[in-house]
């Protein structure tokens, strides 16, 4: 008689192997993806600062004065929150000839480290700089 052993399916030591590499590739991965998020959040931070620095320059020319708060650019409240609502932007210091505007990390952005706070002024300074794309 012929005895055939015909197994199907994977050793301990296969899946043992095949799970290892997942887990060294997700150690990997996760920092890069978590690293990608945060700086996608904040490029949003940083284009909303940009739109409403650009809206209070437009107040100024036809009105000679800077916006105290959102609602003097059109807004229906004094801070607004980013379509993802990871930040919220305020104007932080307004003059008749000045502003700042300052976009607030929320949620999980918060752990963006050094960079839970990106401000503009109306000399379109940037703070802090090494946050801001180049």
């Amino acid at each position: 008689m012929n005895k055939q052993n015909n197994n199907y399916g994977f050793t301990l030591i296969e899946l043992m192997i095949t799970v290892a590499i997942i887990g060294i590739i997700s150690a990997v991965a996760y920092p890069s993806y978590t690293d990608f998020v945060m700086q996608s959040n904040r490029s949003e931070a940083q284009r909303e600062l940009l739109r409403y620095a650009n809206l209070q320059e437009q107040l100024f020319i036809d009105t000679r004065s800077y916006a105290a708060d959102m609602k003097g650019l059109g807004k229906s409240t004094v801070t607004i929150k980013t379509e993802s609502k990871n930040y919220l932007i305020k104007v932080q210091n307004q003059t008749q000839t000045t502003f700042t505007l300052r976009a607030v990390a929320k949620k999980s952005q918060v752990n963006d480290t050094g960079c839970t706070r990106l401000n503009i002024d109306h000399l379109g300074t940037k703070t802090p700089t090494a946050c801001w794309e180049k």
